[in-house]
């Protein structure tokens, strides 16, 4: 951008802060460019510290407003201290060492470049010294006057002949006129000449209180105790009309900023072709893409047809052409390396699944062809743009994938991609508010009352929020909102994008600035959007959970049952895969999780590979509308319509529905001649609704039509279906590879459900809800989840006989360096008792609490003693190990283990059961040897209970005999008390709400830890479950089992089969007892009464048996007595 100042211009502004310097100026770069025009400004400098975050967001603002960008750093220089310098760029030299300097201090010299660095970056830059805080401004003002004579030397011999200025201030403090004397009278006698400058941090006068705001963010101060100065208050966006007063007796001072201004002349190049290469040698990388492609299509495709060959000759044309073969052999490169080190890669993300030169190549494992898949959604040669093939790999295992990019291609060739994090509403209120001293309660009342709506603005939230608009009109909280709305959407903090790399063939320095990120890797400092526009290639490295998850699941399977199951190779058709789909019990599998979802595949009841594919696409917002008209279609019980007869060949899979983006294309390609190339461009213009563009691409889809023979009614209400469709659609080349991971778990879980819960009860440790939910399930399925063993147990939970042995890493408070010294310490021989374990392990890493947990939870059950006796007798334990592990450890292998005799535990009343329950909750976050309520499972059964997962029917009365795990009282608007509470049973937990004129009737007993039976209802509230209590009863007031107790069976119409009353005499007979079972047949209205022999244990896993085989409403307990 070739842009002069005019003449009229009278001063420029060199020094000047955006909000890119973090927590350091308030002015966004738009706003400050967007200012400077204002106040008549013809250009203007951005100089942030250290870092050139902001560099382009600035350019482009001054293209836009018309006013000439002059690219800066405020870079902090070593000498014996860092000390700030303003430097400017004149060409696209002095950029290019700018972008040198700073990402010199960002990644290996965070304190500043030394002076010995800077003299290898100087060409092509303006170096001015800041004032104030500049090293020999510091000089002078300390009287050390030769000192700062040799400093100004240094900096003009660094840098070209009239490069290099000194400026001046006119700020109101007693030292600055003697400092400006001073600079102008060095300045003559060294031929140095001087530079007005104003420091600018925030827009006017009235921006100040917010600017300190964010300095006492940054230093973690309050308001009250930062220092401030007058000179501070001055560093706001002067006009020139202030700059000229402040100067006039200094004329030459404002003159040299416009000279300075007129010789910078710096222009970004946008769009540049930077694809990185392959490294190659003897061949090209067109040549050996199709020499891969090749090969792969035999590999992957048993007698390849024309269609694939033909398919795949036009694709390596396009990629040719765009010259992306260097690209797809890196992907397919790091793909490869993935794959060798044993890792799971995805099958595939996105639009990249539509390529068939992907699928040859191993980097998708999805057949295009088979799936019908486009590949113009992914490379459309009538829309020139860049590749994207998102890869998933283990989320736990990606950071090896990206080492291996860095270690090929160089350190300094490989970044990942920064992203800022930036205040938004409720951070705002919550950071402004603290700096002003709000206590945590005022804090987190205005925090909760800010709606939570995802990138919702205050403004927003005051309009949304009566309760917000309330607190902000209280005095005390008014200063708080102002500085709030000031701050918010700036830029608080950097971090690193979740997914995205840039590879480049050479040091990626010569093309962007660059800065520190994790692990050594490189960081860029422009964000994604930035790096496209400029033309690097964004590749996306993505860590899935599910895939380390399969991973671990594989990897348990092989080591234990010596099987390798490779999941590319597994049937789409096994039917007790989709006999779990149907059953909804897809908990734990991806996209399949959410309760909507399984209630859907319930109704579903998926047969077919497609489904899933189709269900993955319809279940969102919008297309969900369709859901009922695909299940009806699909199960015959409506017919099957299609828009127009001719589109029967497109929505067939569908049964009529359009789902995908791509069956729109198809649909364009069919009906108006389209190319698929066209077609993607029409589904991409349609998406914008922009009304120009819908009418231009009717007429040209309405030209097609009618040329292909169709009415301009049919072409228009095609159309009309298209444009309506456009915003539903979603994008097969999505569905199909998420479907495939999907299904993949899905099969897993149905095959091996003890490796797939093991895996997935420790993907969530940590997580209680999530923890609870899934032991519920395993248990559900018949099998037991034991109790952690301080022998037996390790990290991850462990597939043992008939069940899981419960993690180690799952106690609360043990920490991975206890476990670790755990686990060294009983490599050599198991644990024979607390005495031995206190004995072998550091005591230090392994302390009193860590052993309290470990035997609340149950850990040391094994050593045969009851868990009060184990407590009990810990400091014996801890005091006779530090007796024999001195810190002398001659004395130790003197005497050896056995020197003193072992001492005896300590004998004490065995440790209550409610007790020991509630401790292995505290620490497991789970009942796990048994529910409070369990223990009194046959008083509840007896008066009527059900548990709380046989909870189906809405608004039908039911009785719960249940634990009230917490409850929180709220007042009404109209000023009475109810209760929220959650409530557990073996079987599950809920959330429960108890109005105000019932709890007035049972707050005495509907307290946290009261064993309860509850009367009331099932409901749903925003598609949570909740249990609407009526009436409740504590469990002493219960009617208790004694003698005089019968079982009584009913035998539905649709139960009573020869199998199912097998089923019932081998329950019957599983633990014989006292009670006496009635069987009432509904076919004849018989009541029968069983022998003797059928009498059995209620304290037994009978009943829960038999629930199981009858259903719960017909196992009823009923008590003979009056």
């Amino acid at each position: 951008m070739k842009r002069t100042v005019g003449k009229a211009m009278s001063f420029v502004h060199l020094h000047t802060f955006s909000a890119y310097s973090l927590l350091q100026s308030t002015l966004q770069p738009e706003e400050l460019v967007r200012l400077a025009k204002e106040k008549g400004y013809q250009a203007i400098a951005l100089t942030d510290r250290n870092v050139l975050y902001g560099a382009i967001p600035f350019y482009k603002a001054c293209v836009k407003h018309e006013i000439k960008p002059i690219l800066g750093l405020t870079a902090d220089i070593l000498t014996e201290q860092p000390y700030p310098l303003i430097l400017l760029a004149k060409n696209k030299t002095g950029f290019q060492n700018l972008m040198k300097i700073s990402s010199a201090i960002q990644t290996r010299s965070p304190e500043g470049i030394p002076v010995k660095w800077l003299k290898q970056y100087c060409e092509g830059i303006f170096a001015i010294s800041p004032g104030y805080d500049g090293e020999i401004e510091r000089l002078l003002l300390a009287g050390k006057t030769a000192e700062a004579r040799e400093k100004i030397l240094l900096y003009k011999q660094i840098f070209a002949p009239s490069s290099f200025y000194l400026s001046i201030q006119n700020l109101p403090h007693p030292d600055y006129q003697k400092l400006t004397e001073d600079l102008i009278k060095i300045g003559k006698e060294l031929d140095v000449p001087v530079v007005a400058t104003n420091k600018t941090c925030f827009a006017t006068k009235e921006d100040y209180e917010a600017w300190k705001a964010l300095e006492a963010i940054r230093k973690n101060q309050l308001m009250s105790e930062l220092e401030r100065s007058p000179i501070e208050k001055e560093y706001y966006l002067k006009s020139y009309r202030e700059m000229e007063q402040l100067f006039q007796n200094y004329p030459e001072a404002l003159e040299n900023t416009v000279r300075i201004a007129e010789e910078c002349s710096v222009e970004l190049e946008f769009h540049q072709e930077l694809l990185p290469k392959y490294p190659l040698t003897n061949k090209t990388a067109d040549e050996y893409l199709t020499e891969l492609c090749e090969q792969g299509l035999v590999k992957r495709v048993k007698q390849p047809t024309e269609e694939y060959k033909k398919r795949l000759d036009y694709e390596l044309n396009v990629i040719k052409t765009m010259k992306y073969s260097d690209y797809f052999l890196i992907v397919w490169d790091f793909v490869q390396y993935a794959k060798s080190q044993g890792m799971i890669v995805g099958p595939g993300r996105g639009s990249a699944a539509g390529s068939l030169v992907s699928y040859c190549l191993g980097i998708t494992d999805v057949d295009p062809i088979k799936y019908d898949l486009l590949f113009e959604r992914f490379l459309n040669p009538e829309r020139i743009s860049m590749p994207d093939i998102d890869i998933d790999f283990p989320d736990n295992r990606r950071d090896e994938v990206i080492e291996y990019v860095v270690n090929k291609y160089g350190h300094g060739n490989v970044a990942q991609i920064i992203t800022f994090g930036t205040f938004q509403a409720k951070a705002a209120l919550r950071d402004a508010g603290r700096v002003f001293g709000l206590e945590n309660k005022d804090l987190d009342r205005i925090a909760k009352a800010v709606p939570a709506k995802l990138g919702i603005t205050i403004k927003e939230a005051l309009q949304e929020s009566r309760e917000l608009y309330q607190l902000s009109k209280r005095p005390e909280f008014q200063k708080v909102f102002a500085i709030a709305r000031k701050i918010e959407g700036l830029p608080r903090h950097t971090s690193t994008h979740a997914a995205g790399v840039v590879i480049s063939d050479r040091p990626l320095v010569e093309i962007i600035p660059l800065d520190r990120g994790a692990e050594d890797i490189l960081l860029t400092q422009y964000p994604m959007e930035i790096l496209e526009e400029i033309g690097l290639l964004k590749m996306d490295f993505l860590g899935l959970r599910n895939l380390t998850l399969m991973e671990s699941v594989l990897k348990s399977i092989q080591t234990r049952e010596g099987k390798y199951i490779q999941l590319s190779q597994i049937p789409l058709d096994d039917p007790k895969t989709y006999r779990l789909l149907q059953r909804g019990e897809t908990s734990g599998v991806f996209q399949l999780e959410s309760r909507g979802m399984r209630d859907v595949l319930i109704r579903l009841q998926p047969s077919e590979f497609e489904d899933i594919v189709a269900v993955i696409a319809l279940y969102r917002p919008g297309p969900m509308q369709n859901i009922p008209v695909y299940i009806e279609r699909k199960h015959g019980n409506k017919p099957v319509v299609y828009p127009h007869p001719d589109l029967a060949g497109i929505l067939e899979k569908t049964y009529g529905v359009i789902i995908y983006q791509e069956q729109i294309m198809q649909i364009a390609a069919k009906m108006a001649g389209f190319s698929l190339g066209e077609a993607d461009l029409l589904r991409r213009a349609v998406a914008k609704k922009k009304r120009e563009i819908l009418d231009k691409e009717r007429d040209h889809f309405v030209k097609g039509a009618l040329a292909n023979g169709y009415t301009e009614k049919v072409a228009n209400e095609i159309y009309d279906l298209i444009v309506r469709f456009a915003d539903y659609g979603f994008n097969r080349n999505h569905a199909v590879p998420y479907s495939m991971i999907a299904y993949q778990m899905a099969y897993l879980k149905a095959h091996y459900p003890l490796y797939f819960f093991g895996a997935l009860l420790t993907s969530v440790i940590g997580n209680e809800e999530k923890t609870a939910q899934y032991i519920r399930e395993v248990r559900k399925l018949g099998f037991q989840v034991k109790a952690p063993s301080i022998n037996k147990s390790g990290y991850r939970y462990k597939v043992e006989e008939g069940g899981l042995r419960f993690s180690l890493a799952a106690i609360k408070g043990v920490g991975y360096q206890a476990l670790k010294e755990i686990l060294r310490a009983r490599q050599e021989r198991p644990f024979t008792d607390l005495f031995d374990f206190c004995i072998r392990v550091s005591l230090r890493t392994v302390n009193r609490t860590i052993m309290e947990r470990l035997i609340y939870a149950g850990s040391m059950d094994e050593f045969g003693v009851d868990r009060a006796v184990l407590l009990a007798s810990l400091d014996a334990a801890i005091e006779h190990a530090r007796l024999l592990k001195p810190e002398d450890e001659q004395i130790n292998l003197m005497f050896g283990e056995g020197f003193a005799l072992k001492p005896k535990y300590v004998e004490v009343e065995p440790m209550p059961v409610d007790e020991k329950l509630n401790r292995e909750k505290d620490v497991l976050g789970i009942f796990l040897s048994e529910h409070p309520a369990q223990i009194h499972r046959r008083t509840f059964l007896l008066n009527g209970a059900i548990l709380i997962s046989e909870l189906q029917e809405e608004k039908k009365n039911k009785l719960l005999g249940v634990l009230v795990t917490d409850e929180r009282k709220i007042r009404t608007k109209s000023g009475q008390t109810m209760s929220f509470l959650e409530i557990s049973d073996e079987s599950g937990e809920i959330s429960a709400v108890v109005f105000p004129d019932v709890y007035r009737k049972y707050l005495r007993i509907l307290k946290k830890g009261a064993l309860v039976l509850l009367e009331g209802y099932l409901e749903y509230r925003k598609g949570r479950a909740q249990f609407v209590v009526q009436q409740a009863k504590a469990l002493e007031e219960l009617s208790k089992p004694g003698p005089g107790v019968q079982l009584f069976l009913r035998i539905t119409a649709e139960k009573d089969r020869k199998e199912i009353l097998m089923q019932v005499k081998n329950a019957l007979f599983q633990k014989q007892g006292e009670t006496k079972v009635m069987l009432f047949i509904e076919k004849t209205k018989k009541l029968i009464r069983l022998s003797d022999e059928y009498r059995v244990d209620l304290d037994g896993d009978v009943i829960e048996e038999l629930r199981k085989i009858l259903n719960p409403e017909n196992v009823r307990i009923h008590s003979l007595r009056k």
